[in-house]
């Protein structure tokens, strides 16, 4: 699967350059329809390549230097073909295909498949989805600013109103075009968010931590809120209503809802997002000294271990490598 896996979406993605390259002599029709089907050809081998490394290396998931190299790969891929939806004139591939090759021969070649410890993947993963759920936070925050200049300018435009003094507002066309580009944003950050959090639970879960559940009311808001731009972003970019005005007031508006929803999970209800689920760690970040603390913190006892407990030298549910004395 190493190097047949690699080869199969490199040569995928080189055979996309080759077509961009080629606009420079020929014309045809058929180019971006090729360009796509290469591209999501690749993208799907890749995505399968990463999976199986995933599930077969010893130690945290996706956290060598050889994966993250193929992850910034796929994902200039997968941002190449949404450019090439959006802008199918434009040669993006020219630039960003190339990196991409570039990024998968580091990968095949120099990069190390050791992966990282548990608890620097953990740290690493935990950065990356944080980040991006506060990525994505401000773009939604900015898609909504521009969608609500949007609508007071509309209005101003319908109702021939006369510019307010000292206050000079974009054109529709601009405001637009930014409240695309940071849904845009706000769809890729949140993906990347998802993502880190599918490997951090993973990770965890090979630590012996309790992982997050799908339940949980921050995930499920924030998941309905990743669907909804997702869709959002589809219909602002291939549906053209005769009243722009409206597409762009409801595509902003639920958007938004969907953020303050999320922000309520977190502040008021009972969510294990960001708080330790380790059974073996109180609240104030302190591991028990005693077992009889253990049990007395926990209100559990352990009648199959006979009594004695100081043999066993280490919670069988808890983190590696820590051992609590009687």
């Amino acid at each position: 699967m190493g190097r047949i896996g690699i080869v199969s979406f490199a040569a995928s993605y080189g055979a996309a350059l080759v077509l961009e390259v080629w606009r420079w002599w020929f014309r045809s029709r058929l180019r971006a329809v090729w360009l796509v089907v290469l591209g999501t050809a690749g993208l799907i081998a890749h995505s399968v390549f990463l999976g199986y490394r995933a599930a077969t290396v010893t130690g945290s998931p996706l956290s060598s230097e050889m994966d993250w190299c193929l992850l910034a790969a796929w994902l200039l891929v997968a941002i190449y073909l949404v450019l090439v939806f959006s802008y199918p004139r434009t040669p993006f591939g020219l630039v960003l295909l190339p990196l991409a090759l570039g990024l998968i021969g580091l990968a095949s070649g120099w990069a190390s498949r050791q992966p990282y410890s548990q608890p620097a993947a953990s740290k690493v993963w935990g950065l990356i989805h944080a980040g991006a759920i506060l990525l994505a936070t401000v773009a939604v925050l900015v898609a909504f600013t521009a969608g609500l200049l949007y609508l007071v300018q509309a209005y101003r435009l319908k109702h021939r109103r006369a510019p307010l003094d000292q206050l000079w507002l974009p054109s529709l066309e601009w405001l637009e075009r930014m409240n695309l580009r940071a849904m845009t944003v706000a769809v890729g950050a949140l993906g990347v968010g998802f993502f880190g959090g599918i490997v951090l639970n993973w990770i965890n879960y090979q630590q012996q931590v309790p992982p997050l559940p799908w339940s949980d009311p921050l995930v499920m808001t924030t998941l309905a809120m990743f669907w909804w731009l997702l869709v959002a972003l589809a219909i602002t970019i291939w549906y053209r209503p005769a009243d722009e005005v409206r597409k762009v007031a409801f595509v902003t508006m639920v958007s938004f809802v969907f953020l303050i929803m999320a922000l309520v999970a977190l502040l008021m209800m009972d969510t294990s997002h960001g708080r330790t689920r380790n059974p073996w760690i109180d609240e104030n970040g302190r591991a028990p000294v005693s077992w009889a603390e253990a049990d007395s913190s926990l209100g559990r006892s352990y009648p199959e271990l006979g009594g004695s407990r100081a043999s066993v030298g280490q919670w069988p549910w808890g983190p590696q490598g820590v051992s609590v004395p009687e």
